[in-house]
């Protein structure tokens, strides 16, 4: 059974109502309602009063009337009237009138104070209402869901598919950087026609990987016209070994030399061309370290 009508029957039956932090609504002894007056339907009695009082706070009596009317334990009963007053309290709040059904509807005017319009009595039998209820044959929309549906606020969407689309807009990238430098690779070796700087092993690998030892480092230095020299890095014989190797394994057509056997120099021979800011970057990013041109003599 709606709360609203609970409210109403209330006040026709103990001719007081209290509403916490809202104030007081009062009903004429004399005003007699009866269910069974289809005359009375629709009227707006004169006996209806209202003053404001937001000292109140706890209303005992009404929790026990609308937990015994609706089946409810207290508790219950107690969160549906404190949810019931929120939205009167926010309708209020932003200068709309909050109808009470068979009791009249409030108008916040200036704090603590309201102006309050009489409406008409409701006569039904709290049997008629419950059935009219559970096979949904009752005309008028729900008090608490029209409200609702007034002070609610839209939606916000949901803002996980930037997030995905930056992910993926990254991935494409290192697969454009992967794929230019591999191309560029592959030009290279078809272009060049004649040998390059290389390191060889003195012993056969088996996964002819070209993998090296420290011990068996041999040097050719061979000019190749048309090719710019990206050093990779510079470092001392282990390490530069070590990365040599690694290199090779993956698959990388590098290239190691040395002038004084104390610092080994990693380098790729890619073909001239404009566009060697756009290499150097990428090769920076798929090496970890920071790339750069040595101009040949």
């Amino acid at each position: 059974m709606k709360l609203a009508y609970l409210l109403a029957q209330y006040l026709y039956t103990h001719k007081r109502l209290d509403l916490p932090g809202i104030g007081t609504f009062t009903l004429d002894p004399s005003v007699i309602i009866d269910a069974d007056n289809s005359r009375q339907r629709n009227v707006m009695p004169e006996g209806i009063g209202f003053k404001s009082d937001p000292s109140i706070r706890e209303v005992p009596e009404l929790i026990s009337y609308i937990s015994a009317q609706t089946g409810k334990m207290k508790s219950l009963a107690i969160s549906d009237l404190e949810s019931h007053l929120e939205l009167v309290h926010q309708f209020l709040n932003i200068g709309k009138p909050f109808t009470f059904d068979g009791i009249g509807s409030l108008v916040k005017i200036r704090p603590g104070e309201f102006e309050f319009t009489p409406g008409a009595i409701i006569t039904e039998k709290a049997k008629e209402i419950a059935e009219k209820e559970v096979h949904g044959l009752s005309k008028k929309e729900s008090t608490d869901a029209k409200y609702q549906a007034f002070l609610a606020t839209p939606v916000a969407k949901s803002r996980w598919k930037k997030p995905v689309a930056v992910l993926l807009a990254i991935c494409g990238l290192g697969l454009a950087i992967w794929g230019g430098y591999t191309i560029a690779t592959r030009n290279a070796e078809e272009e060049a026609g004649v040998s390059e700087t290389a390191i060889e092993p003195s012993t056969p690998v088996t996964d002819s990987s070209r993998l090296i030892r420290p011990d068996s480092v041999t040097i050719q230095k061979t000019a190749i016209a048309d090719s710019y020299k990206y050093i990779l890095e510079v470092a001392r014989a282990n390490r530069a070994i070590r990365r040599f190797n690694q290199l090779k394994t993956n698959l990388w057509d590098v290239k190691m030399e040395t002038k004084d056997s104390v610092e080994y120099k990693l380098f790729l021979m890619l073909p001239a061309s404009s566009d060697t800011t756009w290499k150097m970057d990428s090769l920076t990013v798929l090496s970890g370290r920071k790339v750069y041109i040595e101009h040949q003599n």
